[in-house]
């Protein structure tokens, strides 16, 4: 089957209600969620998952401790040292495999296998797998191609299949492909979109694989065994990226840089886009806005009565900065900027004497009336989702892997990095961006 190369299609312009793929175009600099839905499919691999906006808690202080230390530490993996196996090599790295599974027990993918078709056959347990996933469909667009109730442009459009959203193929007909992907069941122009061999090489990159923190305080470290040296700490249902899979143990990603955390504390999942119909689409949209302009009415309210307290008498008030003429996300970012040079503290929210990543964007935001969670898995789905860097604009919130920021414009962020850098301004693509979202 012949498909259209990428760079064809993202150069074609596409205009009125049947069109059937459409390009971003990165002029536009308030590109929110016409362009796609941030929360695509989650399917956790465990029963304990823990709701991200249960957490509201503040942590106190705390150092990277030795493993000899008293074992009623708030901190996990207090495991005794007596029952580490630390001279074992690790399993290899699973992350792929769990990836692709985790596709097909989402979309609910039904394929016969072929390894076990005829006695005696030569093709090994992965040969099988990547067969199974053959009959995946994959968008591969620039932006989203059209799901029509009908395989032809004169179809009603019943939903968008995005970019490197999956679905699994039931039919062909002339050109088109019928797939399901979440609530959504139609056709797609085959040419916008992969199956077979070439499905089973992109569906490895279309899934985050995800480590959503279980225990109050979790240390990172430098290596998979209970010996290793504890390079960070990370607070309950935050979200870490996962890299690999070993025996026990999962390589993440967090702003002190890359390291390994126990998977008896942290739950598995894999998130991926799907379809989104097309009263999904206009319900998420109207409640986006709906946020947005409560956001707006509460900060033009509030910033009139900023409390100077919370920030400190030398530092100048959200109000000082909220201007008729400027956006009040500028004014978030100014504000925010303000701060820099004061210390990084774990579980703090104070914005003169410590906050930790999450604890800074909170307090920033709520000298602006706006209540956000205090942490930064949770702060990817506040407001609307911002099609990538490209499109961002002071004030918006950028996320990453167990991190978070805020947008001050020109490529840059603010945040609360480390204890050993404290609150700093960044390049925003120092590490690989999660998610940016908008709240005004």
């Amino acid at each position: 089957m012949q498909l259209l190369a990428l760079s064809v299609t993202a150069a074609i312009t596409f205009l009125g209600s049947n069109v059937d793929a459409f390009a971003a175009s990165n002029t536009s600099s308030n590109k929110v969620t016409s362009v796609m839905p941030q929360a695509g499919i989650t399917y956790a691999l465990g029963s304990n998952q823990v709701s991200l906006s249960n957490l509201q808690q503040s942590v106190e202080t705390s150092k990277t401790q030795s493993e000899n230390s008293s074992t009623n530490s708030t901190s996990s993996d207090e495991v005794d040292l007596s029952n580490a196996v630390t001279d074992v090599t690790p399993l290899a790295s699973t992350v792929t495999d769990n990836v692709l599974r985790d596709i097909q027990n989402a979309t609910g993918a039904v394929i016969k296998d072929s390894a076990a078709a005829s006695e005696g056959s030569s093709e090994t347990a992965q040969d099988s797998e990547e067969e199974m996933f053959k009959s995946l469909v994959i968008a591969k667009v620039t932006n989203y191609v059209n799901v029509r109730e009908l395989p032809s442009e004169e179809g009603e459009i019943v939903g968008k299949l995005y970019d490197k959203s999956v679905g699994t193929f039931i039919e062909e007909k002339d050109g088109w492909y019928k797939i399901q992907s979440g609530s959504v069941e139609g056709y797609v122009k085959a040419e916008f979109c992969v199956t077979g061999d070439d499905a089973v090489e992109l569906a490895k990159e279309v899934g985050t694989r995800i480590a959503t923190v279980t225990t109050t305080t979790l240390k990172v470290r430098n290596g998979a065994g209970l010996d290793a040296e504890v390079i960070g700490l990370v607070p309950i249902e935050d979200e870490l990226v996962v890299t690999e899979e070993l025996d026990g143990w999962v390589k993440v990603s967090i702003e002190e840089g890359d390291g390994y955390v126990s998977t008896d504390y942290v739950t598995l999942s894999t998130e991926f886009v799907k379809a989104e119909s097309k009263a999904e689409e206009e319900a998420r949209l109207a409640k986006e806005a709906a946020a947005r302009a409560a956001a707006n009415k509460a900060a033009k309210s509030s910033t009139s009565t900023s409390s100077s307290s919370s920030s400190g008498s030398s530092y100048n008030s959200a109000s000082s900065y909220t201007t008729e003429t400027s956006s009040i996300g500028s004014a978030v970012a100014q504000f925010a900027c303000q701060f820099v040079g004061n210390p990084y503290v774990y579980g703090g929210t104070s914005l003169t004497n410590g906050a930790d990543c999450s604890g800074f964007v909170m307090s920033v935001y709520s000298n602006f009336g706006v209540s956000l969670p205090h942490s930064s898995g949770a702060d990817r789905s506040v407001g609307a989702a911002v099609d990538g860097l490209s499109n961002a604009q002071p004030g918006d919130i950028v996320c990453y892997s167990g991190h978070v920021a805020i947008y001050i414009g020109n490529g840059q962020i603010v945040h609360a990095s480390t204890a050993k850098t404290g609150i700093k301004i960044s390049n925003a693509d120092y590490r690989s961006v999660l998610a940016v979202r908008r709240i005004f």
